[in-house]
């Protein structure tokens, strides 16, 4: 028997928190990839304008090119149709010598058009890409940074998504909080502050409401959303309205756990989102920290710390 419990221990699936450790070592590893991942993007678009824009700049460029090869194509055409004996036949052509010295000069001056021609089209050419060349390398480098990152980080994001799943099954086995915590608290991970902020807020479920309370022992609506985001790094103000003031405003689409939902036309009670359509939050007086539906209250707003 106790070999066999010794097994079974062995082999035991790991707990909830035992994931989230892991998921947290993850994240730990992606975050910088996603932060590099944005800086490179960054780079590349700026780049990429810097290249349009000089494609701009350099149009009149361009089009002194396509001049100057026209005029390279017109001339050599010309060439052709003289050949290189172009002396002999102006005087073959000629019953006189009368004039002869002038078709010389003018075939002269045609043959050193052709090369100054010539020469500008290579300037110019030149010209062009030693300004472009370096913007070039440099969009096809961050091209390329930015592919390897992109790489990475789904890698990466398919390892968190995994232990993620794990997570969620392994709650199902190990129960919630009864109707306090009738689901996964926080429901997905996502990662830096926010599931910090969301974790913390989660782990005190079934803790009192108190009216001005902030923590550690009892909270009122505001107050428990101050303290989750305390321990993320973030300080925000310990009144509904102000926590409205101080968070970016974002849609429902785009809600995750750590932001914070207000409800009522003048902002007078608020929770925290944890996923899944759930909401987290100290309801009232004699009642204490719990979940409910997000959607059960007249919702006026998200927003998001930080």
């Amino acid at each position: 028997m106790l070999a066999l419990s010794l097994g079974v221990q062995a082999h035991a699936e790991p707990s909830t928190s035992d994931i989230e450790k892991q998921i947290d070592a993850q994240w730990n590893q992606l975050e910088p990839v996603i932060e590099e991942h944005n800086k490179v993007q960054s780079d590349l678009a700026a780049n990429k304008a810097k290249v349009d824009a000089l494609q701009q700049q350099i149009q009149p460029l361009q089009e002194q090119i396509d001049g100057a090869r026209s005029k390279v194509a017109e001339l050599a055409v010309n060439e052709y149709k003289t050949g290189r004996a172009s002396t002999l036949n102006a005087l073959l052509a000629s019953r006189s010598s009368d004039g002869l010295g002038d078709r010389l000069v003018r075939l002269e001056s045609l043959a050193r058009k052709q090369e100054d021609a010539l020469a500008q089209v290579l300037a110019l050419k030149k010209q062009y890409e030693e300004v472009k060349l370096p913007l070039d390398q440099l969009v096809a480098k961050l091209a390329t940074q930015e592919a390897d990152l992109a790489k990475r980080k789904a890698g990466i994001d398919a390892e968190i998504k995994k232990l993620n799943d794990m997570r969620l099954a392994a709650f199902g086995t190990t129960g919630g909080k009864g109707n306090l915590q009738p689901a996964p608290c926080p429901a997905t991970y996502p990662g830096g502050p926010a599931s910090v902020a969301a974790r913390t807020a989660c782990a005190q479920i079934g803790k009192p409401y108190v009216f001005g309370a902030t923590g550690p022992g009892s909270f009122d609506c505001s107050g428990i959303t101050m303290f989750a985001w305390k321990a993320a790094g973030v300080n925000l103000r310990h009144y509904t309205q102000w926590q409205y003031q101080d968070t970016k405003r974002v849609s429902r689409e785009e809600l995750r756990p750590g932001d914070l939902v207000f409800y009522y036309g003048d902002l007078h009670h608020m929770g925290m989102y944890v996923g899944n359509g759930w909401l987290l939050h100290a309801p009232t007086s004699g009642d204490v920290v719990r979940m409910k539906r997000m959607d059960d209250g007249p919702i006026a707003g998200f927003g998001r710390p930080g």
